[in-house]
Parts: C-alpha cells; sequence; structure tokens
C-alpha cells in the first residue's frame, strides 16, 4: 500500500482562499526586521502567503492585511518591488 503524501496548505492573506504552499508567494519578517520575499520558502522568520495575482497584493495593501499577519508596518517600497514581480510573472518561481 502507498503512502499519500500530505499536501501542505496555506491562506492567502489576500483572497483568503487555502492552496498548496508551492503556489503562494512568502513573505518573511525576518529577526532583523526586515521584510522581505522569501523565494525559498525556508527562511527564518514570520512569514505570510500571497497568490501570484496582482489582484490579491491590492486586496491585501487595502485591506492591511499583509502588514497584520506580518505584526509590522510594510514600507511601500517593499509593497512594490512585490507588485513588480508579480507583474513581470517572477513570482512564482521558486529555488529549491
Amino acid at each position: 500500500m502507498q503512502r499519500v503524501r500530505k499536501v501542505p496548505l496555506r491562506k492567502c492573506v489576500g483572497c483568503q482562499t487555502m492552496r498548496p504552499k508551492r503556489e503562494l508567494i512568502r513573505v518573511v519578517l525576518t529577526p532583523e526586521g526586515d521584510v522581505v520575499i522569501d523565494k525559498t520558502g525556508k527562511r527564518n522568520g514570520r512569514g505570510a502567503y500571497l497568490c501570484p495575482d496582482l489582484e490579491c497584493l491590492k486586496q491585501a495593501r487595502k485591506r492591511k492585511s499583509l502588514e497584520r499577519a506580518l505584526k509590522t508596518g510594510i514600507p511601500a517600497e517593499v509593497l512594490d518591488s512585490l507588485a513588480n514581480q508579480l507583474q513581470e510573472g517572477k513570482g512564482i518561481a521558486r529555488s529549491e
């Protein structure tokens, strides 16, 4: 009998839908206090997840749900950088 591996699910802070962790972008508040985009999904710190969709980012910005999830204010340049990556389609690229 084969074991079926469970797929970890996470909730997007923008649209509030549960999706597989690999399909989402992780934004991390590092122990040093920086807010960065985690391409590996393994970086230390408090994380929040977003769909690789510009609309989800807009909703998260409007509701301030990303700030609430990370429990800190997020600089506009980090949000703009995330928006640029989503527009260019780089948001879903992950390095293992």
